[in-house]
């Protein structure tokens, strides 16, 4: 399944960044890349890191296995397969929901429009947490160490570009805004809220 995986991921590499820059560009005149801005050897340089070298994992963990250098145990391919396909289309999805305030790192000095719709009304984060799920099928379809690597490193990334770079900016640009939205939504799988059950009383704050 090695060609597989590396025909999955190479298309999924290919729609989720290339395709996507240049229908960011042809709509706003922007690739909406912005790359790594944060001060080198600082915590959020070392998340920009670490996303490149979990991409160049991706990449070289079906081509090792192919050409016979890290050879893959037994796994269970086809549910790989199933987690990469359908995190690649989450991870399309989640990124044309974004609109013109989809970026590829974080400009500082830059202020686009905090969304809040549609899955971004439940989940903060879906292209990070779709990209982690189509990865974490790379291990099942070529199931070598360079395959975990890429996955902790993505995860890894994921972790610390959010919460060092993306959120602390977010939450400089748009205020209560981004606070009151946080506290409705989960960073990377929905908020579970507990439902107040029907003809309870209600608690005494309440009733202040």
């Amino acid at each position: 399944m090695s060609l597989a995986a590396l025909l999955v991921y190479g298309l999924g590499l290919a729609l989720a960044f290339g395709y996507r820059s240049w229908a960011q560009w042809w709509a706003t005149g922007s690739t909406g890349f912005v790359g790594i801005r944060e001060p080198v050897l600082r915590l959020g340089w070392w998340g920009g890191v670490l996303f490149i070298l979990s991409i160049a994992l991706t990449v070289a963990a079906p081509v090792l296995e192919l050409t016979g250098i890290t050879p893959a145990a037994l796994s269970p391919m086809a549910v790989g397969l199933v987690l990469a396909v359908a995190g690649l289309i989450l991870t399309l999805a989640a990124q044309t929901a974004m609109g013109a305030s989809w970026r590829v790192g974080v400009d500082a000095g830059e202020r686009t429009d905090l969304v809040t719709t549609g899955i971004f009304g439940r989940v903060r984060n879906p292209v990070f947490s779709a990209m982690v799920v189509a990865l974490a099928g790379l291990p099942l379809l070529v199931p070598t160490w360079v395959s975990v690597a890429a996955l902790v490193s993505l995860v890894a990334a994921v972790e610390i570009q959010v919460r060092v770079v993306e959120e602390p900016y977010l939450a400089r640009v748009h205020g209560t805004a981004f606070t009151s939205y946080t506290a409705r939504t989960g960073r990377f799988v929905p908020k579970v809220t507990p439902t107040a059950r029907r003809g309870s009383p209600e608690p005494p704050s309440a009733h202040r």
